[in-house]
């Protein structure tokens, strides 16, 4: 009882110095969201300016931003791509992971071992065989071109396929007596009972897509098509960069990706420590 009471008041002792710890790194954390949001509201010759808070601040850059650039049409792109090949995503990923863990058939294991190897190569060596296919096909400069490399991942199939071995055979087995065929199944039974894995992989899917930048650089040459992370870049030239312009493009960039983590931080959480969990 003694040495139990012992811990306890250790552990009162340190829980001061873990919040200031944490609170520090959260300061630290922040710090350049601060920054980049103050230094939207700045003039081109305040950018360099230590003080966080502008000494003239004007919402000039963001009146620019919406009027005298494309960023509402590359908003767009950005919003429309990360939309589809999120829902792409989950619909091929989540076929391919229950096909791969409930049903027994020959070359099983091969074909999990191959999907995860594509998780092995850099993205930098994949470019140039995508570039090729994209321009032998007609897919420069559109939607498709853009999307067609991430319409289906090996990790999302890695992510489902662990979540669905917890799902009981004998729950399938059922349905399969009450006369359901294996697509519904599939959609009715045993999608429904993997829900964190959903929101964890559609979340993962949407911003990895909404921060792309290597790839739709490449694929798109037509400023219309432009994804955010491509248009920001418009801002740099070779001798100066705007980088007034840059911050407030970032900012406004950044509402989504804060929206998403604030309604759904719940589900990714449950997603990361229950993806942990699958064995």
């Amino acid at each position: 009882m003694n040495k139990e009471k012992n811990n306890k008041g250790k552990l009162k002792r340190t829980n001061p110095t873990v919040y200031v710890l944490l609170a520090l790194g959260g300061i630290i954390m922040i710090f350049p969201f601060v920054w980049m949001i103050a230094t939207s509201f700045k003039q081109p010759w305040d950018v360099y300016n230590l003080s966080i808070i502008p000494p003239e601040a004007t919402f000039n850059n963001y009146i620019r931003l919406f009027e005298r650039s494309n960023f509402p049409r590359w908003f767009l792109n950005s919003f429309v791509v990360g939309l589809l090949v999120t829902f792409s995503v989950l619909f091929f990923d989540s076929l391919a992971g229950y096909t791969l863990c409930k049903f027994n058939f020959k070359g099983k294991k091969i074909i999990f071992i191959l999907i995860l190897s594509t998780m092995m190569i850099p993205t930098e060596m994949l470019v140039i065989p995508w570039y090729i296919m994209s321009n032998k096909w007609g897919w420069v400069d559109s939607y498709w071109g853009i999307m067609f490399p991430g319409i289906m991942t090996g990790f999302g199939t890695f992510l489902m396929r662990q979540f669905f071995q917890g799902v009981p055979d004998e729950l399938l087995d059922a349905a399969r007596i009450d006369g359901l065929n294996e697509f519904q199944i599939w959609w009715k039974i045993a999608m429904p009972l993997v829900k964190p894995a959903i929101s964890a992989l559609s979340i993962f899917t949407f911003l990895g897509n909404w921060n792309a930048f290597l790839w739709p650089l490449i694929v798109i040459s037509k400023t219309e098509l432009y994804t955010l992370p491509v248009g920001l870049a418009f801002f740099s030239g070779e001798f100066q960069t705007e980088w007034e312009m840059v911050m407030t493009g970032a900012s406004v960039a950044t509402i989504p990706v804060l929206i998403v983590f604030l309604i759904f931080q719940k589900q990714i959480i449950k997603g990361i420590a229950l993806s942990g969990l699958k064995g």
